[in-house]
């Protein structure tokens, strides 16, 4: 067996090097900050199947919807040789209308189908209500912006170009950045190539057998090494329940029975009225990342640490039915990033295991009718039984830099005034809560600006004893000299001279402060 073993730690190593060539090569050729500078993007591997193998480290609340994702658009659209297929719609394993998939097939010599390559990338401007493609106050999916159901990007080896960009232009809300949609999408075009003939390559070389024989063995060992860790918890029922800071319950309730688990999340809220609904591939990018944080072994994110694990996701907030027609189906473009955060400090919660981080990617968006800009801003960790949380960096479901302030003083007309940590603001405890940030903005011109967060009312959570963080807060210092405390969603118009002062969540403690 020792070197089976051998083998497949050398192919899970090639495996994952695809994935990160393909991550290296989406960064270097898209053209956009959000893609370029943040690196809002995830590059994965998987099998014939369109289930997960492998991944680069990249953004975790991306990578668990990968697989739903594929087989979702290869059901109604097959893709053969030179075929790739894209899609943004959430009823397809999609997240969010900003966060685009682009998948292709790898087939060898023989025409035999041996997996697929697929890269997300967020483009931070795709239409919408209001620039930034991500409106606070959207109540359907035809206000966040252009959908894109499955839909062929290049067929039989014949780009589609001229019909994806009329598609962008299109609809009610077209985009405002159409020469940047479509320079990130032949970037993630060019990624997957990057990927088919790092993959084809392994094949020749090794074989298909061989190939699809290591594919399954590595999900073969995630799942081995996740009923190994189920295993060593106590059998029984772990429950817990968070709120959003409207009031809306996310409940979820864990049986753990010997090496198996069954997470129900009955008793979750109904379909959010506002932006902040879910949809299974969120839910599934959750569950297949707290799975991974019980494994203390290099492993990367697959779809065999769910082999043991069965979900019941009730209609409502976290499973909400999308009509064809846009205007009648909900907004989820907060589901993604705030629902899925607060998610998993519910899981967290439950399984005991940390105390909640910031609980939220303070997501900041402002443009005009010419440009959207988005960026995620850091905060505090959870602390744990034997460690302190992080300070000012981001957690859980998301993996992004800020951009650089050269970049975006250079870019944006906008002046970075402060960026520093928020001293004080981590939950105290016998492990004290990761401490939140400052982030301090004068906007130059007039414009809109779009504020999506969370932990606006109440610190997150400590635990065993420890204390929550200070909650965040947003507020706006109008150049007339008036102040304006902006709610966890929000937006509003600026003029020149306004600024925004964002003060992140600090993390919860851990365990009673020794006197």
């Amino acid at each position: 067996m020792k070197p089976d073993v051998v083998q497949l730690e050398l192919f899970t190593n090639r495996f994952r090097a695809i994935a990160q060539e393909m991550g290296e090569m989406l960064r270097r050729t898209a053209i956009s900050t959000n893609v370029k500078e943040r690196l809002d993007f995830s590059c994965a591997l998987l099998d014939a199947g369109g289930e997960l193998v492998v991944n680069a480290p990249h953004m975790p609340v991306h990578l668990g919807a990968l697989g739903l994702c594929v087989r979702s658009l290869v059901e109604p659209l097959p893709l053969g040789p030179g075929d790739v297929g894209v899609t943004n719609h959430p009823a397809c394993g999609g997240a969010h209308l900003p966060d685009i998939t682009v998948v292709t097939p790898v087939y060898t010599a023989g025409k035999t189908l041996l997996g697929y390559v697929a890269s997300r990338a967020h483009h931070a401007e795709i239409g919408g209500s209001r620039p930034g493609s991500m409106p606070p106050f959207a109540t359907n999916l035809a206000q966040e912006g252009v959908v894109i159901p499955p839909t062929y990007l290049i067929k039989s080896g014949k780009p589609k170009w001229q019909e994806m960009r009329s598609l962008l232009l299109s609809g009610k809300f077209p985009t405002r950045s159409v020469e940047d949609n479509m320079a990130d999408l032949r970037a993630a075009v060019a990624a997957n190539h990057r990927g088919v003939q790092a993959l084809k390559s392994l094949e020749e070389q090794y074989g298909h057998d061989l190939v699809a024989h290591y594919m399954t063995e590595l999900k073969k060992l995630a799942e081995k090494q996740i009923r190994t860790a189920l295993n060593e918890l106590p059998d029984g029922m772990y429950e817990a329940l968070e709120n959003l800071d409207d009031g809306a319950p996310l409940a979820v309730k864990i049986e753990i029975s010997g090496d198996t688990a069954f997470i129900d999340f009955t008793g979750s809220a109904e379909v959010h009225p506002g932006n902040l609904n879910a949809t299974p591939a969120i839910v599934n990018s959750v569950v297949i990342y707290i799975m991974r944080l019980l494994i203390n072994q290099p492993l990367p994110l697959n779809e065999g640490l769910m082999a043991p694990v069965k979900l019941r996701i009730p209609k409502g907030i976290l499973n909400p039915d999308f009509p064809d027609d846009p205007e009648q189906a909900p907004a989820v473009v907060g589901g993604n990033v705030e629902t899925s955060q607060r998610l998993v400090d519910t899981l967290l919660k439950a399984l005991g295991l940390s105390a909640a981080s910031q609980g939220t990617m303070n997501n900041t968006l402002f443009g005009t009718e010419y440009f959207g800009y988005y960026e995620t801003v850091c905060g505090g960790c959870g602390a744990g039984p034997t460690y302190d949380g992080a300070s000012a960096t981001h957690s859980h479901m998301t993996n992004t830099r800020i951009t650089d302030p050269e970049v975006l003083e250079h870019r944006y007309p906008v002046r970075l005034e402060q960026f520093a940590i928020r001293k004080g603001s981590g939950g105290r405890g016998k492990h004290r809560g990761g401490d939140g940030a400052i982030r301090e903005i004068t906007f130059l011109e007039n414009m809109s600006l779009s504020i999506l967060s969370q932990h606006r009312n109440e610190g997150p959570f400590g635990l065993k004893g420890g204390k929550p963080g200070k909650p965040g807060s947003t507020q706006l210092y109008r150049a007339s000299g008036e102040v304006v405390n902006l709610k966890a969603v929000d937006g509003c118009d600026v003029k020149a001279g306004d600024r925004l002062v964002l003060k992140t969540p600090g993390g919860g403690g851990f365990g009673k402060e020794s006197v």
